[in-house]
């Protein structure tokens, strides 16, 4: 239990907790926050396909599927690239406690759960992921926060006016940087590492990336199925490109010194971008189209 400080906020946060006991069995702050961002991103999917006709059942059997499917996935992914670690601590591969999910695997696997229920339950591959897509950002979006309590996903050093500052005794050695460490700040006898709360950085580009998308669901009217979920990769890729290269825990591509989540953030951007114009220009031409013959039959 420690303090979190933002100096340049005036704002100290004191024995900010790591884990709750119940029962004698301690149970992590990261853990209950993912839950609650599981929980409640399963919710809003579900509010959402009932809002726009869809059976909200659907989406909870969904839900549940891809919860379990996209953790594995995600602590997969987190593992694979952080082996040169795990191949000497094999036992901890299974230990979620201290974190270690990333968040690319996690989408990975909760997309390719959608692509096969959806064809399972006959439902629209891409319209699923129309819907579910908005639950995923939301539990992104609280998720994050679970990184606040584990103290992590931190960036570099920064004097700016949301620096944030964190004892050293709280952070995993392997993080700290150099640079951190000759910018270590001592507080009532405790030294403090100043960095950029990146974890804060992308849950309110989450918010933003969130409104837009309920924005597209529910107010605009010529969109095409597939329209929302690639517009969640081209704004959530835009903003976790910028914000992986700040972080100082990225996970590397092996022998290079590429950050994987970067790499792929800028790959899906890219993609993105060309398949939404693809599909707007699919979407003008087949409503031509339609508008031509409804014309043909009234002559």
């Amino acid at each position: 239990m420690g303090s979190i400080r933002f100096p340049h906020l005036g704002i100290t946060l004191d024995h900010v907790i790591k884990s709750v006991s119940i029962g004698g069995f301690e149970i992590a702050c990261y853990g209950i926050v993912l839950a609650f961002a599981m929980v409640t991103g399963l919710l809003l999917a579900m509010r959402v396909a009932k809002a726009t006709g869809q059976n909200p059942d659907d989406y909870f059997d969904l839900g549940l599927t891809a919860i379990v499917i996209s953790v594995i996935c995600a602590r997969i992914y987190y593992v694979v690239f952080s082996w040169d670690y795990y191949r000497e601590h094999l036992s901890e591969i299974i230990n979620l406690r201290q974190g270690g999910l990333a968040i690319y695997g996690g989408v990975i696997g909760g997309v390719t759960t959608v692509l096969i229920f959806a064809r399972v339950r006959k439902l629209g591959c891409f319209r699923a992921l129309d819907t579910a897509v908005i639950g995923l950002v939301w539990g992104q979006m609280v998720g994050r926060w679970g990184n606040f309590f584990n103290r992590e996903a931190f960036g570099g050093y920064t004097d700016g006016l949301l620096a944030m500052q964190l004892p050293v005794s709280d952070v995993r050695a392997h993080e700290i940087t150099d640079v951190m460490r000759s910018h270590i700040q001592t507080v009532d006898g405790v030294p403090y590492i100043q960095v950029h709360p990146t974890f804060f950085y992308e849950s309110v580009w989450n918010l933003g990336v969130l409104l837009i998308l309920l924005f597209l669901t529910f107010r605009v009217r010529e969109k095409f199925d597939g329209m929302v979920f690639l517009s969640y990769l081209l704004l959530y890729g835009m903003g976790r490109f910028w914000i992986e290269g700040l972080r100082t825990d990225q996970l590397l591509w092996p022998g290079t010194g590429l950050a994987v989540s970067q790499l792929l953030s800028g790959i899906l951007a890219v993609i993105s971008v060309v398949l939404l114009l693809i599909g707007k220009k699919h979407k003008k031409g087949t409503k031509e189209y339609e508008s031509k013959r409804t014309t043909e039959k009234k002559d």
